[in-house]
């Protein structure tokens, strides 16, 4: 039996998806950004961008990224934990590749748990290669990162 695709819209958040973007930051992580440091990306960062994925006028999806010179930086991917297992990450990826080519990247990174298999999964289908480890990377059980590159 397949599985329907949901309806999705991808747009740029605004400040008025910071609240459902912080919920769903809460959901997804450990260590999640406080609502204030979505507020200061939209507001103060220059550099980023944000793409949300809404599903019946409910945000789904999020990622972020930020772009210096030619090279995208992917901040935070999270699907809310009832919309997981329905390709939306990759939709929301393909997506930011899209935005990163589009405003000049020409490289993309990003850093992940080992232990998140299926995110790795999804990043080398998307053509991502490991090129290091950033030790005790990440604060909450002191994980390593594994640092993921891709040409656009």
């Amino acid at each position: 039996m397949s599985q329907q695709p949901i309806e999705l819209e991808y747009r740029f958040m605004t400040m008025q998806d910071v609240g459902a973007v912080a919920e769903l930051e809460r959901l997804s992580f450990s260590t999640p950004w406080p609502h204030e440091a979505f507020v200061n990306e939209l507001t103060k960062n220059p550099n980023a961008r944000y793409v949300v994925a809404v599903h019946q006028n409910r945000i789904v999806a999020y990622c972020g990224m930020w772009i210096v010179l030619d090279e995208a930086h992917i901040t935070n991917v999270a699907v809310h934990p009832l919309f997981r297992g329905k390709k939306i990450g990759l939709g929301l990826m393909i997506k930011m590749m899209g935005v990163a080519k589009m405003l000049g990247a020409k490289s993309m990174t990003l850093e992940v748990r080992p232990s998140n298999t299926v995110a790795r999964n999804l990043y080398t289908k998307l053509g991502f290669r490991e090129h290091g480890v950033r030790k005790r990377y990440y604060s909450d059980n002191n994980e390593d990162a594994i640092i993921m590159w891709v040409t656009l």
